[in-house]
């Protein structure tokens, strides 16, 4: 089997940090990232017997490419703090890296989603999928604040098993993460955003309600579909109030 370094970037993630470690220990090396945490995440990660690293965040992309060079072996498998590997998809990443295709520099792996203690089964999230184990010589993330994908230089290969994944804690500490990827996309947005118009204060968040909440079936998730699809339509709203604040405050 190929050499394996998890790593697991973490800020403020006592609650998920042990159990996030404990899901990748068939790994050679578990690398914690850790951005200046305030709540015992760096201290308890110390406790488990991991290497350690810290760096004040600035955002994802940019405390992952700092991150990946560190890593002592070629394979990498990136894991959030709020996901966890299944023994399933455990499996297949041990199946993987026994025989490796030369031409295969990543893997997208598809993510379960929980939200409000449920299932999402439909909601935009049903193909959430992301790109997390991949060679780290041929492989960095876009220089995007939100929603960076990986940049791989050879060809992508798709497991078959999938993370477990809940990003929710209360609703009140999800609003505030909505606020802060609104505040990050402002300013991903800035430079391929003309002037702003009504367009983009009401079309466009109203678009996001409706394609997550209907087209996309999150009427079929009950409560947690709708809070869904509000959540969507606010964040593109409070997405375009950010960047009209920052060109504002820059004028």
């Amino acid at each position: 089997m190929q050499k394996l370094t998890a790593i697991i970037p973490a800020g403020n993630e006592i609650h998920n940090i042990e159990a996030v470690i404990a899901s990748v220990n068939f790994a050679d090396e578990i690398l914690v990232v850790d951005s200046l945490s305030t709540d015992g995440t760096y201290e308890k990660a110390k406790e488990l017997d991991v290497k350690v690293i810290r760096r004040e965040y600035q955002y994802s992309a940019s405390q992952k490419n700092w991150a990946i060079p560190q890593a002592t072996h070629e394979w990498i498998l990136l894991v959030d703090a709020d996901e966890r590997v299944t023994p399933e998809l455990k499996e297949e990443i041990i199946e993987v890296l026994k025989d490796p295709q030369d031409n295969i520099v990543a893997y997208w792996i598809g993510r379960n989603n929980h939200f409000m203690g449920e299932r999402v089964k439909y909601s935009g999230w049903r193909n959430d999928s992301v790109i997390r184990l991949f060679k780290r010589d041929y492989c960095k993330y876009q220089d995007k604040h939100v929603h960076a994908e990986i940049i791989a230089n050879g060809d992508i290969g798709r497991l078959k098993q999938r993370f477990y994944h809940n990003t929710y804690i209360t609703f009140d500490k999800y609003i505030e993460k909505m606020n802060r990827y609104a505040w990050w996309q402002a300013k991903d947005y800035d430079k391929k955003t003309g002037k702003l118009t009504p367009y983009h204060f009401v079309i466009k968040p109203f678009w996001g309600f409706f394609k997550h909440y209907i087209l996309q079936s999150g009427f079929r998730d009950g409560v947690v579909g709708l809070t869904i699809g509000y959540i969507q339509g606010y964040v593109i709203f409070m997405r375009y109030v950010k960047l009209w604040l920052l060109r504002k405050n820059r004028s």
